[in-house]
């Protein structure tokens, strides 16, 4: 088999199949050659060239998403490397593996004047899971014993119980295009094993009692990938009417029982009701939460035991109450509350809350059938024609807000960058996705500012048929219509809202997407069933759908109004 002549990069690939990770996303360059050449001579391996770093970082993590595995991201030295820090940031708050590969100049030639060279070492410091630099050489047993150890350190840090990025630097010197025939050989590499979790019998019987003495309980689903166990643990600890369940569409828990809609609820809940439904016990469970206002709500009122479940952020306290961190994955410790919860409480403070839900549901049929044409009656459109046993990639801002209004559907997977809840890298990342779950259908709905921003997105040759993008076009960033604050200054039409009147019809031809356009709910429906029809050509589709701006937010406003 061809190799880099490098040892230390010979050694780097072994090392990262040894420890799962199979796929690599390359962007163009010279100094990484020595990677590429190696990587993309392994059979192993699979190789994909995107261009753009920050959109290539991405793309990567769309597949890390989906995959549950490692992906690797490779680039040349200088600011190439400083264009993967957004895909950075977001996969260390969604806990992604992503394992970012970068080419350095010698050390002796940092801050000389040289071409493309920055400081690279520990470059993601604030955001990583672990970083180390490496060297080319391996002459010796000991460096390669060194080197091993490193790369094992960082597999199974970043890809263990708390999942997040790795950074690997590696300096080169010239030549960098040198090859040689290699027999791969076995590699040591290190394994991390965790023991199962358990409590002891003060910790047990200390749960048991605050659980016993809490008629108020309240568990909050954050962003999760499907996990039909603890769907199940869930349902079961539903059945105590004392427990209310609310989950959001990126929680990815669906049943009848749950709260789906929190700010829809949230915001039926008079200010004399308030304190009655607010909890003596909150158990929290995933990553990021959508909704401003359950967290605006849960700090004025604050439980009296706050129990945070999983292995990232032990310490986070989102809700200024935190008093219990459970460094354990979420279905073994509802496993466990379940195991000793069969004395019911007889407080209805959980069908409290899904009463609230239910008259809610009541008054939206009404009110959606009198609503003019706007973003909100195009996000319940659009939602019902989301096919079945498919994924929905959510961009931010305004976007995943519309979305949350609106209940989940069982069959379908809701998928958004919400580690940073930034609109830069929603389309590549869904991308991506859609590159690994060829079999499904994918659909992303983003808005015109996120759109544009990640156009390049749509530069590579790795775009699927099974690509749908609806482009909501509001003519800037709707968001700002909607939060309190930039409405009340002179600068919200140019600096907030950055009123914009471009179309994706243009875009959509330099990179060959099929182009649809709506101007209206009759137009959208009669164009779906082409929509979602795969073409011969083998490419994506997108429909852009232009609403008007002007009444978005008082439409939004009038909703809440309804069901408060």
């Amino acid at each position: 088999m061809i190799s880099s002549n490098k040892k230390g990069v010979q050694l780097l690939v072994e090392q990262c199949l040894a420890h799962g990770m199979k796929n690599v996303v390359f962007s163009p360059g010279s100094r990484n050659a020595p990677f590429i050449i190696a990587f993309d001579e392994h059979p192993d391996i699979n190789c994909i060239v995107i261009h753009d770093e920050r959109s290539a970082a991405f793309y990567a993590m769309g597949m890390a998403q989906q995959l549950n595995e490692p992906v690797g991201i490779i680039c040349t030295s200088g600011s190439a490397v400083l264009n993967y820090y957004p895909a950075v940031a977001e996969a260390y708050y969604q806990t992604l593996p992503l394992v970012i590969i970068t080419a350095d100049r010698p050390e002796e030639w940092i801050d000389q004047g040289d071409g493309q060279t920055i400081v690279q070492h520990d470059v993601f410091k604030n955001h990583i899971r672990y970083s180390t630099t490496l060297s080319e050489q391996c002459r010796t047993s000991d460096e390669v014993w060194q080197l091993e150890r490193e790369i094992s350190t960082a597999f199974n840090i970043g890809n263990g119980n708390w999942k997040g990025p790795i950074h690997i630097n590696m300096s080169f010197n010239e030549p960098l295009y040198g090859t040689e025939e290699i027999i791969p050989s076995k590699v040591k590499s290190i394994k991390t094993i965790t023991p199962f979790f358990q409590l002891n019998s003060t910790q047990e019987q200390e749960l048991k009692e605050i659980w016993k003495s809490s008629p108020k309980k309240m568990i909050i689903c954050g962003q999760l990938p499907l996990d039909k166990p603890l769907l199940e643990q869930l349902k079961l600890l539903a059945d105590d009417t004392s427990v209310a369940v609310l989950v959001e569409n990126t929680s990815n828990q669906v049943h009848r029982s749950f709260i789906h809609t929190i700010d829809r609820t949230l915001n039926s809940i008079s200010e004399e009701e308030l304190e009655a439904f607010s909890p003596d016990l909150l158990i929290t469970i995933g990553g990021a939460v959508v909704s401003k206002r359950i967290k605006s709500y849960l700090r004025k009122f604050k439980a009296n035991y706050h129990w945070k479940v999983g292995f990232d952020f032990p310490y986070m306290d989102t809700y200024q109450s935190l008093t219990h961190t459970f460094e354990c994955s979420p279905l073994a410790f509802t496993s466990i509350i379940n195991s000793f919860s069969t004395e019911r409480n007889i407080s209805s403070f959980g069908s409290q809350w899904k009463q609230k839900d239910f008259i809610v549901q009541d008054k939206l049929a009404e009110f959606f059938e009198t609503i003019p044409y706007s973003d909100l009656k195009v996000f319940e459109t659009i939602l019902d024609y989301i096919p079945e046993m498919s994924h929905l990639h959510m961009a931010n801002s305004s976007v995943v807000r519309y979305c949350q209004l609106f209940d989940p559907i069982e069959s379908i997977n809701y998928w958004s960058n919400r580690g940073t809840s930034g609109i830069d890298g929603s389309t590549s990342t869904a991308c991506g996705a859609a590159a690994v779950n060829k079999a499904d259908w994918n659909t992303l709905i983003t808005g015109d500012i996120s759109f544009f921003y990640d156009s390049n997105a749509l530069w590579n040759k790795y775009l699927t048929p099974n690509l749908r993008v609806f482009m909501i076009n509001n003519g800037g960033g709707g968001i700002f219509h909607i939060i309190p604050g930039p409405g009340s200054t002179n600068q919200l039409d140019n600096y907030f809202v950055a009123d914009q009147t471009f179309s994706a019809e243009y875009i959509c031809k330099a990179f060959n997407l099929e182009y649809f356009n709506a101007n209206s709910i009759d137009e959208i429906e009669t164009q779906m069933e082409s929509f979602f029809t795969y073409e011969e050509n083998g490419r994506p589709k997108l429909m852009e759908i232009f609403t008007p701006k002007e009444i978005n937010h008082k439409i939004l406003d009038d909703f809440f109004e309804k069901i408060k």
